[in-house]
């Protein structure tokens, strides 16, 4: 009984997080992983990160990630990829290549102790800065990441994305139109891409919600085999087999129209997210919000911020305006959830398909980028 309300709890409580983000504006701006994150924590500061409620933290945790990552990918077809204009690419590339040279710098900056488990974060930074939550979540079972070490990670980047974002849409317009152009609404952004539909509106049409329910099935499907491939491969290698096949089988749906052009699955994978990132900040301790790793929070830190600063640099070579950058920098660093907000702080709506676009490729090559990361900082130590 204590369980099957716990499940339902769980369940529910993302659908009132989205409710609050619908109808007001403040809750809207704060974005609805944040908001699922304060819940999940006020949740186990009240008793719910209790050994006793583990196993139905675990079975969610483990079931929820999964499920989303292709329902997430299914959106976005790859062959309109190529279609993205110029600027948002060299953009996406440069924030990419920004990432990279912040968390392996940082890697040998904040390493003083030479931590076993650091290559592992430098691998969760790039998954989390690439594509969000998702490949923050895939990457701790891809890596085998210790939870405590994970839920650090997790909780000091909630606290900065935090500053960030109110960085990027309190200041950053201004900041970077010191260095960089004006976004120009004449810009090659003319493409047309399907706007994501509010899972609400499509749950009321019986052919829409049988539709994704089919969807939802094909997505249940590729994460049972590949967790049938999973079992019978060596231990050390069925976590990362299980997240590659999953994110390729991804990709693979996105490519098919029948599946690309069902309305709701990016929301749906996104309302999975939401419980995944419930339960997970449910499980956190008190102590792990008081007692701060300085290395882990200074790394994070760093990565943010020198990330953002370079990518600026770097996208003044080929003149990408500030807005682009902004919205860009937004989807990997926060996820693509919060392209809209930001771009509504912009006043800028004509950034939010390019950064959505830019968002959903963040998911698809996060979980890659990352165990390479981690791979490349273990050998360099």
């Amino acid at each position: 009984m204590i369980d099957a309300s716990l499940v339902l709890l769980y369940v529910g409580l993302p659908g009132l997080v989205l409710f609050l983000c619908n109808r007001f504006s403040l809750f809207n701006k704060i974005g609805s992983i944040v908001l699922a994150y304060v819940v999940g924590l006020l949740l186990g500061f009240a008793g719910l990160s209790d050994e006793r409620f583990y196993m139905v933290q675990e079975v969610l945790m483990s079931f929820t990630v999964p499920l989303a990552i292709p329902l997430l990918l299914f959106s976005s077809n790859v062959r309109e990829w190529k279609k993205l204009a110029i600027q948002p690419m060299y953009s996406l590339l440069f924030a990419l290549l920004s990432v990279f040279i912040a968390v392996i710098s940082g890697f040998f900056l904040f390493n003083g102790d030479n931590t076993e488990s650091f290559n592992k974060i430098g691998g969760l930074l790039v998954g989390i800065y690439s594509g969000g939550t998702p490949n923050l979540a895939s990457l701790k079972m891809m890596l085998n990441v210790d939870e405590e070490i994970y839920l650090a990670v997790h909780s000091y980047d909630m606290a900065i994305g935090a500053v960030y974002l109110f960085f990027l849409m309190g200041f950053g317009q201004k900041i970077f139109r010191l260095i960089l152009p004006k976004f120009n609404v004449d810009k090659d952004f003319a493409y047309e891409k399907k706007a994501s539909e509010d899972l609400s509106v499509v749950l009321k049409s019986m052919p829409q919600r049988k539709r994704l329910l089919i969807v939802f099935f094909i997505s249940f499907s590729m994460v049972a085999f590949a967790g049938g491939v999973m079992m019978i491969l060596p231990q050390n290698i069925q976590m990362v087999t299980f997240i590659f096949l999953i994110t390729a089988g991804g990709i693979w749906g996105s490519s098919l129209k029948k599946i690309n052009e069902t309305k709701g699955t990016f929301d749906l994978g996104m309302y999975l997210i939401l419980i995944f990132s419930v339960v997970v900040a449910s499980k956190v301790q008190l102590d792990t919000l008081t007692h701060i790793n300085p290395s882990i929070f200074g790394y994070i830190t760093f990565v943010v911020f020198v990330s953002l600063i370079l990518h600026v640099l770097l996208s003044r070579l080929r003149n990408i305006d500030a807005d682009t950058v902004i919205v860009t920098s937004a989807a990997l660093i926060c996820s693509p959830p919060f392209v809209p907000v930001v771009a509504g702080a912009l006043r800028n709506r004509s950034v939010i398909v390019p950064g959505l676009t830019i968002g959903l490729i963040g998911y698809a090559l996060g979980n890659y980028l990352g165990y390479l990361m981690s791979w490349l900082l273990s050998w360099l130590s």
